[in-house]
């Protein structure tokens, strides 16, 4: 591994997976990445996470080369994370009554979150997959409809943010906290020394 680090774009806008790069002593560079995030006909879930973790990345390295503003041997990190109850894959609402529907939904019962982290580097694409189990409380309507006046729940995976209000109505996680945050930090740690990124970049040798 070259004792100077490749830059590194995350190519999302979501300010709590920057700070979970940050929290990882990574220094990088923000560029949103705009896909269609729509789960194709006849795709798994898994695959689908994965294959938008790597869209959003590959969107982002395209846009900095269309404008020639790729940083020689820069890596790009694209990530994407589902919502699943039984079979469904839950969407990010952006409206209240599919917010409110979602909750109700998660109220009292076990879900799973899937994220998926991309990494592009100079030898192509690399990416895995964190899978955890959150149980909810029950939650009642009114707890619902209070949690969405807050402003929290939109456009979030499942109508929740974890790291945020939402704490309250976590009985139980079995997995990755981080992953349910939006950006797993076992697995991106991997991914980004398999691409010669180094983490605790502060910290030296």
């Amino acid at each position: 591994m070259s004792s100077v680090s490749p830059p590194l774009i995350l190519a999302s806008a979501s300010p709590r997976r920057s700070a979970l790069l940050r929290q990882l002593g990574v220094v990088h560079q923000v560029v949103a990445a705009d896909i269609d995030e729509r789960r194709l006909d006849g795709e798994g879930i898994e695959e689908c996470v994965l294959r938008l973790a790597r869209a959003k990345a590959q969107a982002a390295r395209e846009r900095l080369i269309a404008a020639g503003a790729l940083a020689a041997g820069a890596v790009v990190l694209g990530a994407d994370t589902g919502v699943v109850l039984g079979d469904e894959l839950l969407g990010k609402p952006h409206t209240r009554e599919p917010a409110l529907a979602m909750l109700r939904q998660l109220s009292g019962r076990e879900h799973r979150v899937l994220t998926g982290v991309a990494v592009w580097g100079e030898s192509g694409c690399d990416a895995l997959l964190s899978e955890s189990r959150v149980r909810f409380r029950e939650i009642t309507d009114a707890e619902c409809e209070r949690y969405w006046r807050s402003g929290e729940p939109r456009d979030k995976a499942g109508a929740y943010a974890i790291q945020g209000l939402a704490a309250a109505f976590i009985a139980g996680l079995h997995g990755s906290y981080s992953g349910v945050m939006g950006l797993p930090l076992y697995e991106t740690a991997e991914l980004l020394q398999r691409a010669g990124v180094s983490i605790w970049q502060e910290c030296g040798e």
